[in-house]
């Protein structure tokens, strides 16, 4: 190393991870999906730690058996993930409970802290057909508002986890004034956020402004890029998400947007211990595909100094 140079400071509040969702894995049970056995062996030999349990069902739901295998294979569980429609009213309450204890269950017993919470799309997430307006009302904001909280405390109370609300494309917590509507409406002492860089920057968001401005509400990372020349086309024709995806709008670290250093950067300055778990959408994908790529992203990763 060069005298001069400066060492790449050490990340000692983020732990990283990897997802199913970065081995194409959308879907509980889908032939176009690699195997669950083989999406262990490969995060564990791309050089993970952690992993996220994915869509309900997709890994072996029987606790026992999941640990039993994550751990012979030098993984461990952070978290769960879930989607809600809470902008509802209390009419799902009863659903979302039902989907949620399941899965906040299992993360639980599997030693899990988070639970990752995703808005539902307005736009179906296979055919792409609006479901719903893309606009809440006034009433259905304070709907998502006061049904989060309860979810957050009824998740701690019940199974001792803290919920992270996941802004994502096509949902209705998506852009900068989207996010930051539902943040001021939220308490912050139930209420963090899981900032995913991807989504984010795909509806428009600065990744790094968000953790300087509401840093205390970082509950959570996804790490994610987007192709800004894929990411312009599908802006300018409209397209939604899954065949935005098909075209490839979420990159290969660091080849996209935002860079990744300086939003590592800023995590690492909130002074809390923070997961960032490398979610790289590529539904449907070859299943040789995947490893490669994760392989180099943890390289990448550890060169930022995580």
């Amino acid at each position: 190393m060069d005298a001069a140079a400066s060492p790449t400071p050490a990340l000692d509040r983020i732990r990283v991870g990897s997802a199913p969702d970065s081995w194409g894995v959308w879907f509980a049970d889908d032939p176009a999906q690699v195997p669950w056995r083989r999406f262990l062996d490969e995060v564990a030999e791309a050089g993970y730690a952690w992993i996220e349990l994915g869509p309900y069902g997709y890994l072996p739901t029987d606790p026992a058996r999941l640990r039993e295998e994550t751990a012979r294979r030098g993984l461990s569980v952070s978290a769960g993930t879930v989607f809600t429609a809470l902008h509802r009213g209390p009419a799902v309450w009863d659903e979302t409970w039902e989907q949620v204890s399941r899965v906040a269950s299992l993360a639980r017993d599997t030693g899990a802290r988070h639970l990752v919470v995703i808005p539902s799309f307005w736009r179906d997430d296979k055919t792409a057909e609006i479901v719903e307006s893309p606009e809440l009302t006034a009433e259905q904001w304070h709907h998502l508002a006061v049904g989060t909280e309860r979810l957050a405390r009824e998740v701690r109370d019940a199974y001792g986890l803290t919920i992270a609300v996941h802004p994502h494309a096509d949902t209705h917590i998506d852009t900068e004034a989207h996010v930051e509507r539902f943040l001021d409406a939220t308490d912050p002492s139930l209420v963090n956020l899981c900032l995913d860089t991807g989504h984010y920057a795909y509806c428009g968001g600065d990744s790094v402004e968000l953790i300087k401005t509401y840093g205390e509400r970082i509950g959570y990372l996804h790490l994610k890029q987007v192709d800004p020349a894929v990411l312009a086309g599908v802006v300018e024709q409209g397209t939604p998400f899954g065949p935005a995806v098909r075209q490839g709008v979420m990159c290969e670290p660091p080849t996209g947007v935002p860079a990744l250093e300086p939003v590592l950067a800023a995590a690492q300055g909130l002074g809390v211990d923070l997961f960032a778990i490398v979610e790289q959408d590529m539904y449907p994908c070859p299943p040789d595909r995947p490893l490669p790529i994760a392989r180099r992203t943890r390289a990448f990763l550890r060169s930022c100094g995580a």
